[in-house]
């Protein structure tokens, strides 16, 4: 790394405007990897939540894939899972986005009906807020909301649940199919059932004509999270190979220009592998500065950013992208060593004269 330190010193403006390009993309790629990953959380984490091993789902048509937003589970399809062997919990649940209002606010919800455990409210006639739900309307325990024509009371705030980008309320089974019936579904029983156990799933879906999957299975069905969430992460993907190109190109021509610098180390007696070292040693110290201060300015963009927009900081949106960034820095770099392994120790001797 002799030559690779003279050579960052030396050539101070260069290796700036090239760390300069690293730290713009690092901020590109981590800003959109903590959006993508809030984007995520406030469409499905709501779905995430709920306590199941398997989501039965019941397809609005015979040969469609049934999704959250249109499955209509019927009591007999209950019944018919809550008597099957190898069941230990049957828990049918409503979903529906409605309009909630309180006194001097008016937001878009998505209500959980009868999901049981620590959101589930203990009685009909009380509702139990997510914390996004709770700031939206400005109401806060005691308080009363109205849900399509009807006063609810607000029984404690918890959580932080979502679904399709709207803050989630928990109702009782009871209330959710209430509020069904005056949106204009009389006969609205649940969206989906909740089932714990290991039960022949094939053979009930078979005989009820239901579609079961695992709770993260279940999110690929729904195509605004997939459409979302594919576009964004096709965006990263590019920038990732933006930056390897970037990079790539930069140190070639850079390796390019020095090839009479290197000619003279390999004619003093260097070896392949000690100048392939000392050219991934000047990208690496690159890469290390450039996604280090890409992902200090991220991280201070996050923390000012949380609470006004959908941004999560955590390493995998974080720490993971700016590894993944050297990485494919690293991989760019590469394409140079042809021109620094084929240098000819002749020319430096003057052998072209």
């Amino acid at each position: 790394m002799f030559v690779a330190w003279r050579d960052l010193r030396f050539a101070r403006g260069r290796f700036a405007l090239i760390t300069v390009v690293v730290v713009l993309v690092s901020v590109l790629v981590g800003f959109l990897s903590g959006l993508t990953g809030g984007l995520a959380w406030q469409n499905v984490s709501g779905v995430l939540a709920l306590p199941a091993d398997r989501i039965v789902l019941a397809p609005s048509a015979a040969d469609a894939t049934p999704t959250l937003s249109d499955s209509t589970i019927t009591p007999e399809q209950t019944d018919a899972w809550t008597a099957a062997a190898g069941v230990v919990s049957v828990t049918p649940i409503g979903i529906s986005q409605v309009r909630a209002q309180s006194a001097d606010h008016r937001e878009g919800v998505t209500l959980f009906g009868g999901v049981a455990g620590e959101t589930e409210p203990s009685a009909d006639g009380d509702v139990v807020l997510s914390q996004g739900a709770a700031a939206a309307l400005q109401v806060s325990a005691g308080d009363s909301i109205t849900l399509v024509g009807e006063e609810y009371t607000v029984e404690r705030v918890t959580g932080d649940d979502w679904y399709s980008h709207t803050p989630v309320i928990h109702t009782t089974l009871t209330d959710w199919q209430s509020v069904s019936a005056r949106m204009g579904v009389p006969d609205a029983h649940a969206t989906a059932l909740l089932v714990t156990g290991a039960p022949d799933a094939a053979t009930l879906d078979a005989d009820t004509g239901t579609v079961t999957a695992t709770p993260l299975s279940t999110l690929m069905n729904l195509p605004a999270f997939r459409s979302e969430i594919g576009s964004l992460l096709l965006i990263v993907g590019l920038l990732f190979g933006i930056s390897a190109l970037v990079i790539g190109a930069f140190f070639t021509v850079w390796s390019m220009q020095r090839r009479g610098d290197v000619a003279i180390l390999k004619a003093l007696g260097a070896t392949n592998r000690a100048v392939r070292l000392d050219a991934l040693g000047q990208a690496l110290v690159v890469l290390l500065i450039g996604t280090g201060l890409g992902l200090a300015i991220v991280t201070a963009a996050g923390l000012a950013l949380q609470g006004r927009m959908p941004f999560i900081l955590s390493p995998l949106t974080t720490l993971l992208p700016a590894a993944l960034m050297v990485v494919v820095g690293l991989a760019g770099a590469m394409f140079s060593l042809r021109a620094v392994t084929t240098a000819d120790p002749l020319t430096a001797l003057g052998s072209n004269r």
